[in-house]
């Protein structure tokens, strides 16, 4: 069993103080956790400040002690209850049978080079370690996320890199792409534009994974030219996992609908990931987690009371992530299990 928690400091002091009060907070959760046969797996950091939180997070006995064993990615994309940073935690009583990797650029790697050669080195260093394990990306990698920092101006050069790496490693609209976050964000590295997490199985078949669509809701992401499967399925054993990419509101056509109503772009995305999710075979009921990414930071507190009577039960993080289109005021990614 997989279980997702979404925690944040209750404190308002200092960064240390928030980091100081999570320690405790995680030890203790960890604690029992450990006493249900679970441990923690991943840990996904959401910072409001990278390049003066970063260093800070890295050196707590919070990252060292608790969080560094595990799988771990950190990106500004400021958490929208005014905590400065809010942890989603994966634990499980499973082996692990994947491998996250978090790739950053240097201050040297980036300087210079545009949001296109920088998505281009982002994935020449996943891709050499998968041939030096002897993996392919078009089976072994099931998920991405990019980050996009000024994305209405970089965002069109992360596509057409992945686009061309795709092009390259036989991921067409013939074969199939890889389920994709590509989202506002920041690293701690100040000049970069583009930062990554690659998620990858390595003992996985092609006959393991089931692309999602759901063509009476969203069109294929080719038809608007960029490279990714709106959902996979991946199933291990008795057990299947639903990757929901970045989803917003979007119509059969690929146009964005409800322009400038928070509300309704709201329903309208959660119309389709519950399309998408029936299309493998579940249901809203089976999301572990939400991921909501706003545009506008004062759209929060509607968002989030829409999703508390919507989906009370289901944990959610709120950050402030611009979408890669202006008209998107939401996106919303999950994960749900079967």
């Amino acid at each position: 069993m997989d279980k997702y928690m979404m925690m944040a400091p209750k404190s308002r002091g200092a960064f240390a103080e928030r980091l100081a009060e999570l320690y405790l907070s995680v030890g203790n959760y960890l604690d029992a956790e450990k006493l249900e046969g679970r441990q923690l797996e991943f840990c996904k950091i959401f910072l409001s400040d990278a390049q003066n939180q970063y260093q800070q997070l890295i050196e707590s006995e919070l990252f060292q002690e608790l969080i560094s064993p595990a799988f771990s990615s950190v990106v500004e994309q400021a958490p929208l209850d005014n905590s400065k940073v809010t942890l989603m935690l994966k634990t499980s009583d499973e082996k692990v049978a994947y491998h996250f990797q978090s790739i950053r650029l240097t201050e040297d790697e980036t300087r210079g080079n545009n949001s296109y050669l920088q998505t281009m080195m982002l994935f020449e260093k996943y891709l050499r370690w998968m041939d030096e394990h002897g993996l392919r990306l078009d089976t072994h990698c099931v998920r991405t996320w990019i980050y996009v920092a000024d994305i209405d101006v970089n965002y069109q050069g992360a596509v057409k890199a992945r686009n061309d790496i795709f092009r390259r490693y036989g991921l067409t609209i013939d074969t199939h792409f890889i389920a994709s976050t590509g989202i506002g964000g920041f690293s701690q590295t100040r000049s970069a534009s583009v930062a990554m997490d690659f998620l990858t199985y390595p003992n996985i078949q092609e006959s393991d994974k089931t692309y999602l669509n759901a063509l009476d809701h969203l069109n294929h992401t080719h038809e608007y030219g960029v490279a990714f499967e709106r959902g996979t399925r991946l199933t291990l054993g008795d057990k299947q996992i639903f990757y929901i990419s970045g989803t917003a509101s979007i119509d059969k056509h690929g146009h964005v609908i409800y322009i400038g109503d928070i509300r309704r772009q709201t329903a309208r995305l959660l119309e389709n990931i519950g399309a998408l999710l029936k299309n493998g075979g579940a249901t809203m009921n089976d999301i572990q987690y939400f991921v909501i990414y706003l545009r506008d930071g004062s759209d929060g507190q509607e968002v989030d009371e829409f999703m508390q009577k919507a989906f009370p039960d289901i944990p959610r993080v709120l950050v402030h992530a611009k979408v890669c289109r202006p008209e998107w005021l939401v996106e919303m990614e999950c994960i749900a299990e079967k």
